[in-house]
């Protein structure tokens, strides 16, 4: 490939196309297929790759010597009202700067493990109102620039005269700003109603559609997916772990269903959410098998369905391939590409002309990434918007076993400097 080859152009998105026009060259970086490679990013598209050496830097250079350059991953299913409530003495605070500031937090946290993109799931209704969703719109305006928040709506009922203001304020809230209506029709004593509710809002208004259902009710399902059929822009339900409890006739008719209906599923193999009842992970490979697009997501983040919850969506793909059996690029595209489809977002590939949308992990090959992905870069609409750097160091009787050494290697032109007394371990190396 040559140095400045181009690609054709992928759909402009409206949030890239106002990134920095600054410009970033990222150096020495290894692709899946095993290439060196560089990659210079202007205006928060990638402009151009070329073998590694044969780019110039306008601007700032990162060299990503011995890190594995991949499409950022995205979160489809976080809940930025609750997370990081595990911990709380007493009942938990929905009070707009406890939730902005929780959402904030919650978001930066899933932006350091490589997520560019979240979609925040957030109960509107009851005592609280409106409020929590204001509280993670502005916690999305205070993001603006390091990633992408989108909230979805979720009222608890929407049919009957209980269900009359749920629907009236899930009207308000989109007009407030959420991206998404959402639920769990579950809940609602009249399951299918909520969902034509649901859909008559969405309809109205342009917007996606992402329920939360266990999935283990296939008449149900079946429903879901004939209403949902032909909605655009789509419908997505998750995380569907009822689905692996039906019998394998009944659990291949849904998937089967779902396909056809053109239903997008998010699984969350971190386990669960407030939301949902069963635990476990969805049918990964049933799904994939029957045309369904699976995307995968981190769920319930250190609150009170799940006090370990990490949001990590390396963690989420790791699962997918140890447990789930899928292979390794199978795995992180259900965090990545397909995450990405699920929210609307256009794709990314490390090719000219994508949007600057990315993620360096210290290691050589996908699977050893998910494996052990400890040292992270970030790229958001084209600049570096967080890293991770970790440093492994052993005794001195280790070194007699003369076991590999996590260094970087010696770069002639450029010698190292001994570091200052007292310094960290250096990071990767970043040039002007």
């Amino acid at each position: 490939m040559s140095a400045d080859s181009k690609q054709p152009q992928p759909p402009e998105d409206g949030a890239a196309t106002t990134a920095d026009s600054t410009s970033l060259l990222l150096s020495h970086a290894r692709l899946t297929d095993g290439r060196t490679v560089d990659v210079r990013l202007v205006g928060g598209r990638i402009e151009a790759v070329g073998t590694a050496g044969s780019l110039t830097a306008v601007g700032a250079r990162v060299d990503l010597t011995g890190y594995l350059l991949l499409p950022a991953a995205a979160e489809p299913h976080a809940h930025a009202d609750s997370a990081l409530s595990a911990d709380t003495p007493g009942p938990v605070s929905y009070a707009p700067e406890d939730v902005q500031r929780r959402a904030t937090e919650a978001a930066l946290l899933q932006l350091g493990h490589g997520a560019t993109a979240l979609r925040a799931h957030v109960r509107i209704g009851d005592v609280h109102g409106l409020g929590p969703l204001e509280a993670v719109l502005q916690a999305r305006r205070s993001l603006r620039g390091l990633a992408d928040l989108k909230a979805v709506a979720v009222p608890r009922l929407l049919t009957g005269v209980a269900g009359a203001d749920g629907l009236a304020m899930l009207r308000d809230a989109v007009k407030m700003g959420a991206g998404v209506v959402g639920g769990r029709p579950d809940l609602d004593p009249d399951p299918a109603g909520y969902v034509e509710a649901v859909l008559e809002v969405a309809a109205e208004h342009g917007v996606p559609v992402d329920l939360h259902t266990d999935g283990d009710d296939p008449a149900r399902l079946a429903r879901l997916a004939a209403m949902a059929g032909g909605l655009r822009p789509g419908v997505t339900i998750g995380p569907c772990a009822g689905l692996a409890l039906l019998p394998a006739d009944a659990a291949r008719r849904a998937a089967d269903q779902l396909a056809a209906a053109g239903v997008t599923v998010v699984c969350l193999p971190q386990g669960g959410c407030a939301a949902t009842e069963v635990r476990g992970t969805a049918p990964v490979r049933l799904l994939r098998a029957a045309g369904v697009r699976v995307a995968a997501g981190g769920g319930a983040l250190r609150d009170v369905a799940n006090p370990v919850g990490r949001g990590d969506p390396l963690e989420a793909a790791y699962l997918l391939a140890s447990l789930g059996g899928l292979p390794s690029e199978e795995a992180y595209g259900a965090v990545s590409t397909h995450a990405r489809a699920a929210m609307g977002l256009p794709g990314v590939r490390v090719e000219a002309g994508f949007p600057a949308e990315l993620l360096a992990v210290r290691g050589e090959r996908l699977a050893g990434v998910l494996s052990l992905a400890y040292s992270r870069i970030v790229v958001h609409r084209g600049r570096v918007v967080a890293r991770t750097s970790a440093v492994r160091e052993y005794c001195d009787s280790a070194a007699a076993l003369d076991l590999p050494r996590q260094a970087r290697p010696e770069r002639p032109e450029r010698p190292e400097r001994p570091p200052e007394p007292g310094s960290p371990p250096p990071g990767p190396d970043v040039r002007s």
